[in-house]
């Protein structure tokens, strides 16, 4: 909220309507009733807190990979926008992961999930499975497609290459991560606001816009009922568990390491192109996962934002590619 606040001061130095439209919305986003959550779906397998859960569907298996940062309902954030229910009806049995609470895995790092959660949930399905992952996902699916036996991988909106971060961006990144080490280690964790407000800081002059045209919506629209279900999960969530986000910020921001050939697994080197068919699916205009810093290899550029890409407009075009891609 301070950092919010900020932003709005000082957009109000050079649009003062604006400053005011945006205050306008946060207190209408913040007064507004929410509607009563998703049903959780049930688990097929569980190890160490994280689950995966069962979205229906009939077929191969397909496992979906969220994000260590943020809940892992944007992919399945409503009736009209889920990906995992068009994935279902396109003939796959969609299983999620559902990373759990990070008390639980307080001691696993980015790669510590893959090899500690993400591969024995994938043995424990039986068949080798499809894999698709958003965001951190992503990078973290292709690495799983490399240590498990499965079908093919595609990646969505996902970071490879972190050195082509603009300059500013992981700058930024890096200073967010210096000020909040020390809270953050002795809470064992970095929490999830901290992570949002680096987000913003990225591109805060959207981020002063979008509460600004949220003041203008009707509230009983369904395009404000997505502004609020989007917010609430962008601002919800586990913490970062303190080995992950150093990994994150240290490892991969930083130095780069799966860019540049050296992040390892259990001892493997990670590359990005596996021996199993794989897609990567970028947004073009993503600000938080920038084009340049996707995996190499059969790449397709959708004219979207990062989250847009997945519960926007555009999701009609990434749904129509992942079913040409799955079908092959």
């Amino acid at each position: 909220m301070p950092l919010f606040l900020e932003m709005v001061r000082q957009a109000s130095a050079s649009d003062p309507a604006l400053a005011r439209r945006a205050l306008a919305g946060l207190e209408a986003y913040e007064n507004t009733p929410r509607p009563e959550p998703r049903p959780e779906r049930p688990a097929i397998a569980r190890v160490g807190g994280a689950a995966l859960r069962d979205h229906g569907g009939d077929g191969a298996p397909l496992v979906l990979v969220p994000s260590l940062i943020n809940p892992p309902a944007i992919l399945d954030l409503d009736d009209d926008t889920s990906l995992a229910a068009a994935l279902a009806a396109g003939g796959r049995q969609v299983l999620l992961v559902d990373w759990g609470p990070a008390a639980a895995r307080s001691g696993l790092d980015v790669g510590g999930h893959v090899e500690t959660l993400l591969l024995p949930l994938l043995d424990a399905i039986g068949d080798p499975a499809g894999l698709i992952g958003y965001c951190l996902g992503g990078t973290m699916a292709l690495a799983a497609a490399q240590l498990a036996p499965v079908r093919q991988v595609a990646t969505l909106a996902a970071p490879w290459h972190f050195a082509r971060y603009p300059g500013e961006s992981r700058a930024s990144l890096g200073r967010l991560w210096q000020q909040s080490q020390g809270p953050s280690g002795q809470l064992g964790a970095l929490p999830m606001e901290v992570l949002q407000a680096g987000f913003w800081a990225l591109d805060p002059e959207r981020t002063v816009r979008k509460f600004a045209d949220f003041a203008g919506l009707d509230p009983s629209s369904d395009q404000a009922r997505r502004f609020i279900t989007l917010e609430d999960w962008a601002n919800e969530g586990e913490p970062l568990p303190l080995p992950a986000a150093r990994e994150l910020f240290e490892a991969f921001y930083r130095d780069d390491l799966p860019g540049r050939g050296d992040w390892a697994i259990g001892g493997k080197a990670m590359v990005e192109r596996p021996s199993v068919p794989a897609l990567h699916l970028v947004a073009g205009d993503d600000r938080i996962v920038p084009p340049a810093s996707a995996p190499a290899g059969e790449q397709i550029v959708i004219a979207s934002g990062h989250v847009g890409m997945i519960v926007g407009r555009a999701r009609t075009r990434l749904h129509a590619a992942l079913a040409e891609f799955l079908s092959c």
